[in-house]
């Protein structure tokens, strides 16, 4: 019997669709166990109550039946009624080390005890201590550390330091990032689904087009690096992508039709897209667009927040993958493991461009994030989690190849590490996306059965695995055979 499914409650599991794999089924009705502590929170109904009376409509829970969540512990969530889920998104790709984690908890606790907050006003050793730490975990010159409070507060800043240090003003991103929320990063994004009719949201900033080898214009079977290559035929001839080679055209006609001649400030580029549905560029694309960014008088930066910290695997930082060193780097998420932390890392002839003015945040770089964020660093390092990223993120990724060449509604499987993108077809030859309400069905018998995964794409038909690392094989085949009998159920229908 596989050790993670030890805490699953059989008579709790919601009444799952009988038609699923029923051998999956005799395998969870015969287990037991809840969670080790009792939920004593409002019931599920006060719950729907509250949050429809008192809470934004625009914060909707995932699931038709939303999932009250109650504890974590590592790589698992427990519902209200202490139903044991393995969790497959980390809470958008946050929960980094692991729910709870023992070490992350102690450090915490232990700062709790005798400083919450000062900010820059004051010295406290914990902001320069991990200030440090994390930028000795940078390569070259980038070692100057702004610690704010989230993904969209760095990349603002971000924006704000490479339109000082160029005095240009014009910014370039790629079709399907996702930069962030704010007023700001807003335009950095270029998915519609997250803007909204506000004026001057994408005053100078221009979106050029994106190099995805499996639904652009160009792309095949040779161009990305991932274990897990697109079944799309390709015309490259040894060392030579000429998808590539095409993109970076494109790229090269935005300086050309659309930006002031050698006045740029900067491109923003995620090392592999994350919102956009795990997306990976070909090998080399980065690296010439951050030459030729440079070559237009900008600077590079590198959106790390879903990326950075080992997830990829073979690389501590997505961008390193790359082979290129950003003038900026931006970081979130998983560097906190769950608590509100982000950081900018630049140069310090970058970073001296502050000065001009007062920059200032106040819970940025707080004594309680500080000593959480140390923890974070440590227990990647002992627990080398970057190697289990890339060991069970490569098991996962050629588990769900193989998968993909059984069935045909799955129509790509790609990634690095534990940063793993499944995207869903009605026509894996057209590579025609599945209808939404079709991967919901697929996406809600996972979770009936144990598994949580994560959803996103343009089209929204890509499942995203983003698990916290501390995952083990036995969790990943699990999910894989979980997976299996989700899509058989759904072609049985």
């Amino acid at each position: 019997m596989l050790r993670f499914c030890r805490g699953i409650r059989a008579d709790a599991i919601i009444k799952v669709n009988e038609r699923a794999n029923s051998a999956l089924l005799q395998k969870f009705r015969s287990l037991s166990g809840v969670a080790s502590t009792t939920y004593n929170g409002p019931s599920y109904e006060e719950t729907l109550k509250m949050r429809k009376e008192f809470v934004t409509p625009s914060a909707i829970p995932f699931y038709r039946k939303p999932l009250l969540i109650h504890k974590g512990e590592m790589q698992f969530l427990y519902d209200h009624k202490g139903v044991k889920y393995l969790d497959l998104f980390g809470g958008i790709v946050t929960v980094s080390v692991g729910h709870c984690h023992p070490k992350v908890n102690a450090a915490l606790e232990e700062q709790i005890k005798t400083l919450w907050h000062t900010t820059a006003i004051y010295m406290h050793p914990k902001i320069y201590e991990y200030s440090e730490k994390l930028a000795s975990k940078l390569p070259g010159d980038l070692k100057v550390v702004y610690l704010v409070n989230s993904g969209s507060e760095a990349n603002d800043l971000a924006i704000l330091l490479a339109r000082l240090y160029t005095k240009n003003y014009d910014i370039i991103t790629l079709k399907n990032a996702y930069h962030g929320g704010g007023t700001s990063t807003m335009g950095l994004t270029a998915q519609a689904p997250w803007y909204y009719p506000a004026p001057g949201i994408k005053n100078s900033i221009h979106h050029a087009m994106n190099p995805d080898p499996y639904t652009g214009i160009w792309g095949g079977k040779n161009c990305r690096d991932s274990p897990v290559q697109t079944k799309r035929n390709c015309d490259c001839t040894h060392g030579k992508c000429l998808a590539e080679d095409n993109y970076i055209n494109q790229l090269e006609s935005e300086f050309k039709y659309s930006l002031p001649r050698g006045k740029l400030a900067a491109m923003f580029a995620e090392s592999i897209q994350g919102v956009g549905g795990t997306v990976q560029f070909p090998r080399n694309y980065l690296k010439r667009a951050a030459e030729l960014v440079r070559q237009n008088g900008g600077l590079f930066v590198s959106d790390e927040v879903q990326t950075g910290f080992g997830r990829t695997g073979d690389h501590y930082w997505g961008f390193e993958g790359h082979e290129i060193i950003p003038d900026i780097v931006t970081m979130a998420k998983g560097i906190g493991n769950g608590f509100p932390l982000g950081a900018v890392v630049t140069t310090p002839k970058i970073a001296q461009v502050l000065t001009q003015a007062i920059h200032f945040n106040t819970f940025g770089g707080n004594p309680l994030a500080c000593a959480v964020g140390n923890a974070v660093l440590d227990v990647i390092d002992e627990e080398n989690l970057q190697q289990n990223a890339l060991d069970v993120g490569s098991y996962l990724l050629k588990g769900f190849e193989t998968l993909r060449d059984k069935y045909d509604i799955i129509g790509d499987v790609r990634g690095k590490g534990l940063m793993i993108g499944v995207e869903m077809v009605a026509n894996s030859d057209t590579r025609k996306p599945m209808e939404v309400n079709n991967f919901i069905d697929i996406w809600e018998r996972c979770k009936d059965m144990g598994v949580l995964f994560g959803k996103g794409g343009i089209n929204g038909n890509v499942f995203r695995i983003k698990p916290p690392m501390c995952i083990t094989k036995e969790d990943a085949k699990f999910a894989l055979e979980v997976f299996e009998g989700a899509v058989k159920n759904q072609l049985n229908n």
